[in-house]
């Protein structure tokens, strides 16, 4: 449930924007910095999490998380460096908590029932993220202000803590798959990255998932302010000077976020169980068919936006619900190509490069090319629209990209699942690379 919260600032950044008064690539900067610290944080905490107690790792993390949410919703306007910096801490509990649970969850159960509780596990980031846009918004507008929308996320962190504490078991790794006889030996941390990054399945996927943060992550970010310039530009609203500005794209666009995510993972962890028997390289192939043709109903959505934005968002559901086909099973490869020993690792290492070039940098990036773009014609709000619509068709053709990872993976995750369930068995006393 953790993931979640984090998101509740975008559901308010129009109002953000107008109370510290800052420029389109600077509010992107919110989200990078958190990003950053959360991806430059995910390896030490991998690394932890291959060693050490996973509960009270998760625990400490959760602590830091709400005690900098709440902190920064006390951030006055002339202390923005402030705010950016509780952003970044706020990484901190994101990071130790999001490598570490998918492996306990991969500790506790293993095939089916494995893929469907990972499945719920990952539901919670679409829901969250979606409910962070509508609960963020509703408590901005009804309070008057979006500070309260920071400190509701502390107390649900609370409870969360609170079950963490008294519900979750700390399991042996891999006790699962070995019967509770972990037969593993201990690896230092370099061999550990060397045979992830000899594991191509684990590579290609990796890079997979990391156009497809881009992707998701962009679009979190981007498409209400996209939105509601669009309707400017149909005539429908004036453009906002005051805020709080108006909030119904945020709610239409989290309700989508939630039912797409819901949705999504239901569809891709159902085909997968269906066809994982016969077909050996089942995941990877949902995944590839998932991006690649979620990417021409995101292109189609965005060209709409300026003349319909009921067409733009029913475009955009298809486009997320194809995308969201991919939340459990990518765990779901990893967990079976990669040994448990390693796993918090390999999760650690896989978070690290899909935020570093995914999302970390595409609020940023995005926001950015429309700046430059804006410049052209400075005064027009039709081009303030254009400008945006035009940088944030970058995304599709990012999809793309990602389909073809994918589609790499699903040549090489047979032999490579092979090699990890060998080396499971104790049948290779070192980790030696897998065989091609």
């Amino acid at each position: 449930h953790h993931m979640i919260c984090s998101f509740c600032s975008t559901g308010v950044l129009l109002s953000i924007q107008k109370y510290f008064n800052i420029s389109d690539s600077t509010s992107g900067l919110l989200q990078t910095v958190f990003i950053c610290s959360f991806m430059l944080l995910a390896p030490v905490f991998g690394y932890l999490g291959d060693r050490y107690n996973r509960k009270v790792i998760m625990v400490a993390g959760m602590v830091v998380w709400i005690v900098t949410t709440l902190s920064s919703s006390f951030v006055t306007e002339s202390y923005f460096w402030l705010l950016i910096v509780l952003r970044a801490l706020v990484g901190t509990g994101e990071a130790s908590y999001v490598t570490i649970a998918p492996t306990i969850i991969g500790d506790m159960f293993t095939g089916t029932k494995r893929t469907l509780m990972i499945s719920f596990f990952y539901i919670f980031i679409p829901v969250g993220s979606g409910l962070g846009y509508i609960l963020g918004a509703t408590i901005a507008s009804a309070t008057g202000d979006w500070r309260w929308a920071l400190r509701l996320n502390p107390i649900l962190g609370g409870l969360g803590l609170v079950l963490l504490i008294f519900l979750i078991p700390n399991p042996p790794r891999g006790a699962s798959e070995t019967q509770g006889a972990t037969c593993m030996e201990r690896t230092t941390y370099l061999e550990d990255i060397k045979y992830l990054l000899r594991n191509r399945s684990f590579v290609w996927s990796s890079l997979g998932v990391t156009a497809m943060a881009f992707v998701t992550g962009a679009l979190a970010f981007w498409t209400p302010t996209f939105l509601s310039r669009a309707r400017v530009i149909q005539g429908l609203t004036n453009p906002c000077t005051k805020e709080p500005c108006d909030p119904s794209d945020s709610y239409i666009f989290g309700a989508i976020t939630v039912v797409t995510g819901v949705v999504g993972v239901f569809i891709g962890t159902y085909i997968s169980r269906r066809l994982r028997d016969t077909v050996a390289n089942a995941d990877p192939l949902i995944c590839a068919v998932g991006m690649l043709s979620s990417s021409p109903c995101l292109f189609i959505a965005i060209v709409l936006a300026s003349t319909s934005i009921p067409a733009t968002y029913a475009c955009i559901g298809i486009g997320e619900t194809l995308l969201s086909l991919n939340w459990a099973i990518l765990a779901d490869i990893l967990l079976c190509v990669v040994i448990p020993t390693r796993r918090a690792t390999a999760e650690a290492l896989q978070i690290m490069v899909c935020h570093l070039l995914g999302d970390a940098g595409s609020p940023y990036l995005l926001g950015a090319i429309s700046d430059a773009l804006s410049t052209v014609k400075p005064d027009s709000p039709d081009w303030r629209f254009r400008s945006l619509e035009y940088s944030v068709l970058l995304c599709p053709f990012i999809g793309v990209l990602g389909g073809l990872f994918f589609l790499l993976t699903a040549l090489y995750i047979k032999a490579d699942k092979k090699a990890a369930e060998m080396l499971m068995k104790g049948n290779i006393t070192t980790a030696e690379s897998p065989p091609d």
